[in-house]
């Protein structure tokens, strides 16, 4: 019998800060930026970005801990296992993390490289560029992980990113079978379509093998893991292969099937596209704040995009506004 969880979700992910600053279009073409996109860098790179950066804010970020902070900003109860150095902008994010009610007892890590960061160039329509030095991130250790406290979450949430660098992708290997074992539930984000070019057998294999109960990706992220290039399409081809898909359009609304059921929601409407960095990561966290609750598919999605429409509305990943009051007060 699975006992009663401590904790609604437990996210394994890059630990990592951002750093956004508004730019004109003609910035990215001079920098040769993939514009809209999100590119690995080395710290050289990073250190050439941020000297031709304007003013800049520096947030704590990463895709998973960006999911957590939203779920704790909903009143659920969320950890977080990330790697950091033992720098400044270690320190930086640990301070956030916790202070957004996420609990977060990964030890930093001495020496070299540094901590991670992004940097974000956001253009007049909101677009972001994202350009990662992954940093002390990459060397999450399979023994950083408190097996406990994976095992105690009712959703271990999985970010594709990390999945790029080996040893923190036999970390969430070992995480999965702690959180199986357990009786928990495994949602995976598959984060950029360059991750499942790169590996996207990993991906297929842990979808036939049943170990992802819940899967979230965007249209360009299902085409490239099902290699069609057709929404409904690829929608067909992983339908039926992961209990709970998740399907995010970005102005076209998303959609969400499980257990032969379907759902489709638009997006919601939004005065101005500021910044749209987060906007998946919070989508995640309104449809999870639902699912763990156990609400309807329609609802667990309205949820997402009440969530996702307040992030794109400033500059940064996280939520500013009270989402706990306007999902209250949209979906009851």
């Amino acid at each position: 019998m699975t006992s009663p969880a401590k904790y609604d979700v437990v996210a394994i992910g890059n630990a990592v800060v951002d750093v956004i600053a508004s730019c004109e279009d003609t910035l990215i073409d001079e920098l040769q930026l993939n514009r809209g996109g999100m590119t690995l860098i080395d710290e050289a790179h990073a250190d050439t970005l941020y000297a031709a950066m304007g003013p800049a804010r520096e947030v704590s970020g990463g895709s998973a801990a960006n999911t957590l902070a939203g779920l704790a900003t909903l009143g659920l109860d969320c950890a977080f296992i990330g790697q950091v150095a033992d720098d400044q902008l270690g320190a930086v994010f640990a301070h956030d993390i916790k202070a957004t009610g996420i609990d977060y007892t990964t030890a930093p890590r001495p020496g070299e490289p540094s901590t991670g960061r992004v940097l974000i160039f956001v253009t007049p329509d909101g677009e972001r560029t994202m350009n990662t030095f992954l940093g002390a991130s990459q060397y999450l250790p399979k023994a950083a992980l408190d097996e406990d406290l994976i095992a105690s979450g009712a959703v271990l949430y999985l970010e594709g990113y990390l999945w790029d660098p080996e040893e923190p992708r036999a970390a969430m290997r070992r995480a999965i079978e702690v959180a199986r074992a357990a009786g928990r539930k495994v949602a995976f984000t598959a984060s950029e379509s360059f991750v499942i070019e790169r590996h996207g057998d990993d991906f297929r294999e842990m979808i036939s093998n049943g170990l992802i109960d819940i899967l979230f990706v965007n249209e360009h992220e299902l085409a490239t893991l099902t290699g069609e290039a057709d929404f409904e399409a690829g929608i067909a081809a992983l339908a039926g292969n992961v209990p709970v898909l998740v399907a995010t359009r970005s102005a076209n609304g998303a959609v969400a099937l499980a257990n032969g059921e379907r759902a489709d929601v638009p997006a919601e409407p939004v005065a101005k596209v500021v910044d749209t960095t987060g906007a998946g990561d919070q989508f995640a966290a309104g449809f999870l704040s639902g699912h763990v609750r156990g609400e309807s598919l329609e609802r667990c999605l309205k949820r997402g995009a009440i969530t996702a429409a307040e992030v794109i509305s400033h500059y940064g990943p996280r939520p500013e506004a009270d989402v706990k009051k306007l999902v209250a007060e949209k979906v009851g």
